[in-house]
């Protein structure tokens, strides 16, 4: 039992030390991908609903936001306001429909802003382990790490990254995926469906880039600095 908890803390300290010197020497990789990553969150569902919908008509940060400060300052217990933060619209993309009614709208309110910055930070990490790695040339990275790297680019691309759990307007549904937006007429069970499957594979994917990381750092650690098995 004390020879596994001292292989655990050496996986872990390895882990650490690949991560910690991979964000020392690749700070502009981090910087690039994540800042091209938020870029998506943010694009890429206006964009695809202009294509497979109606081009975007309207596009406005929410005036109340110049009360901000004011609000941060005021008496309202912090659990309230962080509540209130977490809801509140902060900008949104809509298409003029017929009847004064959207098309379509997509909104990013304050958790959808944390989950961006969450995720893209998370793949911005990952891709610097990942050049950091082939950098360092460990043995069998195109067969084994770069099947690792592929599946995760997949998921986080294809499950969405950028068209998970995104809030909109006139979709009859208050939360979900922007491709369920692309497919007029869906049911109200078929937008539920998909508003489910979209949270929970926007936790999927975070997790499997948490998991990414820590083996690619692992590697990475053991790599730039072998250290002896601390198994007594």
């Amino acid at each position: 039992m004390i020879g596994m908890a001292g292989r655990f803390r050496g996986t872990v300290r390895t882990a650490a030390r690949g991560i910690g010197h991979t964000l020392r020497v690749r700070p502009c990789a981090i910087g690039l991908v994540a800042a091209g990553v938020l870029a998506l969150d943010v694009l890429l569902p206006p964009l695809l609903l202009s294509v497979a919908r109606k081009p975007w008509t309207y596009f406005t940060f929410n005036p109340w936001l110049k009360r901000l400060p004011e609000y941060l300052t005021s008496s309202t217990p912090w659990s309230e306001k962080l509540d209130f933060l977490s809801r509140v619209a902060l900008f949104w993309f809509s298409a003029d429909g017929p009847y004064g009614q959207p098309e379509w709208g997509f909104a990013v309110d304050g958790s959808d802003v944390v989950r961006f910055l969450l995720t893209a930070l998370l793949v911005g990490v990952y891709a610097a382990l990942w050049l950091e790695r082939r950098a360092l040339g460990v043995h069998g990275w195109r067969a084994g790490a770069g099947r690792t790297g592929g599946a995760v680019g997949a998921c986080a691309g294809v499950l969405g990254l950028s068209t998970g759990p995104c809030s909109v307007v006139g979709c009859g549904a208050p939360v979900l995926p922007v491709v369920g937006l692309v497919f007029a007429g869906l049911s109200s069970t078929t937008l539920a469906l998909l508003s489910e499957i979209s949270r929970v594979s926007a936790i999927a994917v975070v997790i499997a880039l948490l998991v990414a990381i820590a083996w690619l750092g692992w590697q990475a650690g053991a790599a730039a600095r072998p250290t002896p098995d601390p198994t007594p």
